[in-house]
């Protein structure tokens, strides 16, 4: 994987802003806490009228609206190479316990698919959280644990073939199953009982998309099963 020579560097979580669809609420929530905020080329077009400066601007810029402004407000981080997706430019350039994606899904469909990619490749390595317009989206690196509100939705989608050794408070169980697009997904389970629990093996790698709404929990929460 690509890396800057000198990486930004962060302790805590980072938001990456991205130019699809943002939700600028949960945003301004995250922004108000003190998460750092890095920006996706175009990413900060939303931010042109508002006093928020993502601490970078990073990609081949070419959606980037008024790059001379932003170059007096913050430090701008140009990749020319066409390989990877801004999603991933963020990625091997920044370095952070977790990342908080807003603004990588909606809009054009093949945006979103080519952010699950992403999230797939770097799943070993940066745990990453998208929020959608009503769900959040993961990767998960190890077994789920997560404590929802019953009857809430819960999706498990292969983006690999992913086997599924044992499931616990879902309505349709997934113990036993292997999971692969195109022949078997898991997709609309339900809560049955408030702690769920999949686990994927001790020798698994779980390659599939986590995916439940945005009201059944916090992002704290989410993260947490993501890391």
């Amino acid at each position: 994987m690509r890396a800057l020579p000198a990486p930004l560097r962060f302790d805590t979580p980072v938001v990456l802003l991205g130019g699809g669809w943002v939700d600028l609420k949960l945003l301004a929530e995250l922004v108000d806490v003190g998460v750092p905020l890095v920006a996706a080329d175009g990413g900060a077009n939303c931010l042109a009228d508002s006093d928020v400066r993502p601490d970078a601007i990073i990609g081949d810029l070419d959606s980037l609206a008024d790059a001379a402004r932003w170059r007096t407000r913050t430090r701008l981080i140009p990749l020319a190479e066409q390989d990877t997706t801004d999603l991933e430019k963020c990625l091997y350039s920044v370095e952070a316990p977790a990342f908080v994606g807003i603004g990588f899904t909606g809009g054009r469909l093949d945006h979103t698919l080519g952010a699950l990619h992403v999230l797939l490749r770097y799943a070993a390595d940066k745990p990453v959280v998208l929020a959608a317009e009503r769900d959040w989206v993961f990767v998960p690196r190890r077994d789920v644990d997560l404590v929802l509100p019953l009857g809430s939705r819960l999706s498990v989608y292969p983006l690999a073939p992913t086997r599924i050794v044992r499931s616990e408070g879902l309505r349709y169980p997934l113990t036993g199953l292997q999971l692969s697009a195109g022949e078997l997904v898991g997709t609309s389970n339900e809560v049955s009982d408030s702690a769920v629990r999949i686990e994927f093996g001790p020798d698994a790698t779980p390659a599939c998309a986590v995916i439940l709404p945005r009201t059944s929990c916090d992002v704290p929460d989410v993260l947490l099963n993501a890391l």
